[in-house]
């Protein structure tokens, strides 16, 4: 991994857990850190968007994206956009997140659709960090369409063959 991948995602981590917030990183950081081998592109972290204001003043200095609401084809949520150190990371309400089916046919909420195992806590060079179940990262992951999303699937669902989790 990356150094300004580590770094980004210690900054977030402790402005996170100093404020409390109950945060969930998932997309291709969650895969990597079960096993998938491509590059990390940026950190997506979820969580209810009432801690915000909470955290903002600590982030302001790093938004490229501002806090509102986005919509296209695929995503409708409200986030935002920072980039610390070259890395980018993106956090999104997750009380808001919405995203279509893979067939981009029908909308819903990924807190309503898939089944919401608890967090899974692991620790990333000296920091423990909560990220998304597997289980749910397949399902979500399955929703989406590209290679590397299909390359991220194998890798997860062989960490839970692997680990012995029941589906």
């Amino acid at each position: 991994m990356e150094g300004k991948t580590l770094n980004a995602l210690h900054w977030i981590v402790d402005i996170l857990t100093k404020h409390n917030v109950p945060y969930r990183i998932g997309g291709g950081f969650a895969a990597h850190i079960y096993g998938a081998n491509r590059p990390i592109n940026d950190i997506d972290i979820t969580f209810p968007g009432k801690y915000f204001p909470d955290i903002l003043p600590e982030i302001s200095d790093y938004i490229t994206y501002e806090l509102k609401h986005y919509s296209d084809e695929k995503w409708d949520c409200d986030g935002l956009t920072l980039e610390y150190e070259g890395q980018e990371i993106d956090i999104t309400d997750i009380d808001t997140l919405r995203m279509s089916n893979k067939e981009e046919t029908e909308w819903f909420q990924t807190k309503d659709k898939f089944r919401n195992f608890p967090s899974v806590s692991v620790n990333v060079d000296g920091t423990d960090v909560s990220f998304i179940d597997p289980r749910d990262l397949v399902a979500y992951k399955k929703e989406l369409n590209g290679e590397h999303q299909l390359i991220d699937i194998e890798a997860v669902q062989r960490y839970i063959v692997n680990k012995g989790i029941q589906l």
